[in-house]
């Protein structure tokens, strides 16, 4: 068969895989464009490698193993009744127990975290570590909670939750809305339910069995993949001027790591707007914002109003400015095709994605049409899932690692990642489609290990 011919067949299958996906999951358009996004690219990788075909291999992937749905019951502080709803997509776990994040937040949809947890199985695999793929959550909102409202949340949450996760089967941690104060609430009402002191949840205080880095390990991973990308273009961070979006522990982490490779950050944001610095966020600049969003809760506005060099556009996404890199760190879809377009006129070279998914299709296909570095989250923001399973080997053995050993692990498995994307993504001409390569080098791991469990 001729390779034109050979391509119409798997483009055929591919709308047919998913047309199939989204009449079973109907309205679900989150989880639609995560399973496109991957299925794109492994097509045409076993369009000449039948078994996967004959034993559905992503007809499976697409159909989580379960999806759990519950009511959380919680009083607030003025004794008033409220009612949330919570999840947790258990979605494969052919590699090891299900891993994945806690997200609270009033978006949390099925429809989200089952896209999640859909990439969360091939980030994880990539990663190199025996994790399969899960995320859970709720529709509830930690912003202007009291602490007292937030313990009881948190403990109605996983005191219907405990019964579906353990330190061999399911393993959460934290992500947008569950930071150490929700992870510890958690921890605390399933080792008060169970009697157990166990490496259940990820991302735990150090005084209970947490990890060093764990904390900084999604932003550092971030832009280590980005340096790892730079250097095989013959290129660097160093001088370069670096859009980011957000201002929670991804976005300031990685501003961290940017400047200490010599780049200058402009940006961070918020819900509320972004503020943009012409001189750059320093260390100085960018202590107090880690300080302002993460003891007083406060939003990114009063940054700018601290710093007379910062200045503050509400509403808006903070990407029009001319830089040459950007780190995506806030959530999924927050880059449209007229940012990319915008991006691109003002000179863009590099994109790393520190949030889940933050890119639209066709903006992502600006980047690669234009010939910009591109890392997905898969590969970019897996440093912190990374760390997570440092935690978890470090609980199951009663140890702790140093620092300085974390840092040399997170830096080779990134390194490992880059390395996996450019051996599945390299191209005849010789340029790197990360795209693909992330998700062909995380997909082969996972439906192998599937083949070799027959059909369960």
């Amino acid at each position: 068969m001729s390779r034109i011919a050979t391509t119409e067949k798997t483009q055929e299958y591919l709308e047919r895989y998913i047309n199939g996906v989204k009449k079973r999951n109907p309205g679900e358009t989150e989880f639609h464009q995560a399973v496109y996004e991957v299925a794109q690219s492994i097509f045409p990788y076993i369009a000449d490698k039948p078994h996967y075909h004959e034993q559905q291999i992503m007809e499976r992937l697409a159909e989580p193993d379960r999806v759990i749905s519950f009511r959380v019951c919680w009083a607030d502080d003025n004794g008033n009744i409220r009612v949330n709803r919570g999840y947790r997509v258990q979605n494969n776990n052919a590699i090891g127990p299900y891993k994945g994040g806690i997200r609270f937040h009033p978006s949390v949809t099925q429809s989200v975290l089952k896209f999640l947890a859909f990439e969360q199985t091939f980030k994880n695999s990539l990663t190199g570590l025996p994790m399969g793929g899960g995320k859970g959550g709720a529709d509830f909102n930690p912003k202007g909670k009291s602490d007292s409202e937030v313990m009881r949340f948190c403990q109605s949450f996983i005191t219907e939750l405990y019964r579906h996760i353990g330190e061999d089967t399911d393993i959460p941690a934290g992500d947008i809305g569950v930071g150490a104060r929700e992870i510890g609430y958690m921890f605390g009402q399933y080792k008060r339910i169970t009697n157990r002191f166990v490496g259940v949840l990820t991302g735990k205080g150090l005084e209970f069995g947490g990890s060093l880095i764990r904390t900084e390990a999604t932003g550092y991973g971030t832009v280590y993949m980005l340096e790892n990308m730079m250097q095989h273009a013959g290129n660097s961070v160093d001088g370069k001027t670096v859009a980011i979006s957000g201002s929670g522990n991804v976005a300031t982490y990685a501003a961290e790591k940017v400047i200490q490779l010599g780049g200058k950050v402009v940006t961070l944001s918020d819900s509320s707007g972004f503020v943009y610095d012409s001189e750059g966020i320093d260390t100085e600049k960018l202590a107090y914002v880690i300080d302002l969003k993460t003891v007083k809760r406060g939003r990114i506005s009063v940054a700018a109003e601290e710093f007379p060099s910062m200045e503050f556009h509400e509403g808006k996404r903070p990407w029009a400015a001319s830089v040459d890199v950007v780190l995506p760190c806030a959530t999924q879809n927050e880059i449209s095709t007229d940012d990319a377009t915008k991006l691109l006129s003002n000179g863009l070279i590099a994109v790393s994605e520190g949030a889940n998914m933050p890119t639209e299709i066709d903006a992502i296909k600006a980047f690669q049409a234009a010939g910009v570095l591109y890392a997905p989250s898969k590969a970019a923001n897996a440093g912190g899932v990374a760390v997570s399973g440092l935690e978890m080997s470090q609980n199951s053995a009663r140890i702790s690692w140093s620092e300085d050993e974390l840092q040399k692990l997170l830096s080779s498995t990134m390194k490992d990642i880059h390395d996996k994307c450019v051996q599945y993504g390299q191209g005849e001409n010789g340029k790197v489609d990360y795209l693909a390569g992330a998700n062909v080098a995380g997909f082969a791991k996972v439906a192998d290990a599937m083949m070799a469990y027959g059909v369960v």
